[in-house]
């Protein structure tokens, strides 16, 4: 079940509403079981075979937490933290790598071990980061026994369950045991429909419309010009900041419906001025794990400045390695590793840059480092980056963009794909470029929310229009990682 579905929007989301502040007024735990079982039962609609692997972890966790939270013995402690880090990282490995690590044996050593195919479970890389964090708090002493309800409520709500934002037991647990939060409370309806609809557009008006280009040009990566690669590599700049902050805009959203306020996640990162500055506005909520239970524990900054370069070098291997089981994801979560020790060395010289320059450094580095992230494999990426730079076989040639384009009737190209006129696919991308650099972001525009007739109007049309496209259905980006 999709955010941008009818089933969800007009069946699933309206009965869990409901139902949750009608219970509300008969018990608050009755409420939160029916929100529990609201989100499980969202869980189990891609796959029900999945939904013991996420219970079994929720109470595993839950269980070794809380043993944590009173266990004084220092070994024990130990132990049992390590038991929850085997589990939790065992888990997440066996789904997510196994089949990627037999493949590289097999093919290193010629061997001919089972490759499994496995289905990777969705959110298993979220609500395992959130369930690790929650281990190392309570090993700390910073947990606060937590009734098991609200801490499954914790891992398993369902606008954050499937892709974030990565959340912090401090941050939403309390809400779920806040009282007044049993109340419907109007303010945080209307800003969560305003907030939800600007997410559902972004999904289905912007992403999903450069995803037909982006996709195109890396389907069909050796035919690309210069101007081809640079429209398909600029496509999925856009497609995936809108795809992925469309997400968290709406689990923002569908949270405030139930009073529940969750963190935001992005913070217009196209206007990153550093490769620092971009990490600090990107997943922010992401950043903000690996900083805490990563690169602090392994001594941050404070053993020196060779560690601290590897420190960061780590942490973006994890971080590339945790998007996805593939090489070109260790070499994009490596290549922003690099980029930040340059940063960080460049910025003890007291080296300046004016603005416009550091901006445009940082952006180019990111839009072209994205073509790792996105691509199949290294053959493609190089394929996309040569005719980037113009390595390929022309400036122009008959293939994504071509000057036939510039008559006023779309052609057809591309094993019969309708490409839009090259104009229109040119102004689209300059538009909503302009758009991430300069436009309030949805931060701004929900701190400053106030209902008026002219908000109503812009909410209305954009959810109007977004319902009529939801028969193209298409899943997130984030969905896969």
């Amino acid at each position: 079940m999709l955010f941008n579905s009818f089933e969800f929007i007009f069946v699933f989301l309206p009965i869990v509403f409901v139902g949750y502040y009608l219970f509300n007024k008969i018990n608050f735990n009755l409420s939160k079981f029916w929100l529990l079982a609201g989100s499980l039962f969202f869980y189990s609609w891609w796959n029900p075979i999945y939904l013991p692997l996420i219970l079994s972890s929720m109470i595993v966790n839950f269980f070794i937490g809380t043993l944590l939270g009173k266990l004084k013995n220092k070994a024990y402690r130990q132990f049992s933290l390590v038991i929850g880090l085997v589990f939790n990282i065992g888990l997440m490995g066996y789904f997510k790598y196994y089949d990627f690590f037999i493949t590289n044996i097999n093919t290193i050593f010629s061997t001919d071990l089972t490759i499994l195919h496995l289905v990777l479970p969705l959110a298993i890389s979220f609500f395992t980061f959130q369930q690790i964090g929650y281990l190392v708090d309570s090993y700390r002493y910073e947990t606060k026994g937590y009734r098991f309800l609200n801490y499954a409520l914790f891992v398993s709500f369902f606008p954050q369950l499937i892709a974030g934002p990565i959340v912090h037991h401090s941050h939403v647990i309390p809400q779920f045991e806040n009282r007044k939060n049993k109340v419907i409370n109007y303010s945080n309806i209307s800003l969560g429909i305003f907030i939800f609809t600007l997410g559902l557009f972004k999904k289905i008006g912007i992403a999903d419309t450069f995803a037909v280009w982006a996709t195109t040009g890396y389907g069909l990566s050796e035919q690309l010009s210069m101007v081809d690669a640079w429209i398909t590599s600029l496509s999925y700049t856009l497609q995936i900041y809108f795809d992925f902050s469309g997400y968290s805009d709406m689990a923002i959203g569908l949270g405030l419906l139930f009073n529940i306020k969750l963190p935001f996640n992005f913070n217009s990162p196209y206007k990153a001025l550093s490769i620092q500055d971009f990490w600090r506005r990107w997943h922010i909520t992401l950043s903000s794990f690996l900083t805490k239970y990563i690169y602090i524990p392994l001594g941050g900054s404070r053993k020196g400045i060779r560690r601290t370069y590897i420190h960061i070098l780590i942490v973006f291997f994890i971080s590339g390695f945790w998007h996805g089981a593939g090489w070109t994801f260790v070499l994009w979560g490596l290549a922003h590793g690099v980029a930040s020790v340059i940063y960080r060395w460049w910025s003890t010289r007291d080296f300046v840059l004016p603005k416009v320059v550091a901006w445009f450094i940082t952006f180019q580095f990111i839009n072209i480092t994205w073509v790792l992230f996105r691509a199949p494999d290294f053959q493609v990426a190089l394929n996309v980056m040569k005719a980037m730079f113009g390595f390929g076989d022309s400036v122009f040639s008959k293939g994504l963009i071509s000057e036939s384009f510039f008559n006023s009737e779309p052609i057809v190209s591309f094993e019969m794909i309708t490409i839009p006129n090259v104009l229109v696919v040119i102004l689209m991308v300059v538009l909503f470029f302009l758009i991430t650099v300069f436009a309030k972001n949805t931060n701004e525009l929900g701190s400053n929310f106030k209902p008026n007739i002219y908000r109503v109007l812009f909410t209305t049309i954009l959810f109007v229009y977004s319902v009529f496209q939801l028969q193209k259905v298409s899943e997130f980006l984030y969905f896969n990682f």
